[in-house]
């Protein structure tokens, strides 16, 4: 999600960084492997790109309701965190549970989208 580190541009930036340096072009085991790590890192720049602004409002939406007021995503976060740290009782551990469960779902997407159909066979085994 764009508030989250790296950040698109700076996958982009060090793909870019990677694809200048001479290694690049090379033929070893270590380049492939170095070439497939870059195409994973512009992947996840582009869904980053694509849905991470939709996946924002959708957590700020959530921060909303469990805290009871609006603010901005990085002020949200921080006052999240402050009370789970303070242990706040006025928080309500279902909808706080279910939010940073939706939160991590939606992080995951963004690095490995096949995450929800490795979860739900992981899910299915445990039946």
């Amino acid at each position: 999600m764009p508030q989250d580190r790296p950040t698109a541009a700076e996958l982009i930036e060090a793909v870019s960084e990677f694809l200048a340096d001479d290694g690049a072009s090379a033929d070893s085991e270590q380049a492939t492997f170095h070439r497939r790590v870059a195409r994973n890192a512009l992947a996840i720049a582009v869904r980053d790109l694509r849905d991470g602004p939709s996946l924002d409002t959708a957590e700020r939406d959530r921060l909303v309701a469990l805290l009871g007021h609006d603010r901005d995503l990085a002020t949200l976060n921080a006052e999240l965190a402050r009370r789970i740290r303070d242990r706040d009782p006025g928080l309500d551990r279902g909808h706080l549970l279910a939010h940073l469960r939706a939160t991590a779902r939606d992080k995951l997407a963004l690095a490995n989208p096949r995450y929800p159909s490795l979860q739900a066979r992981s899910n299915k085994k445990k039946d």
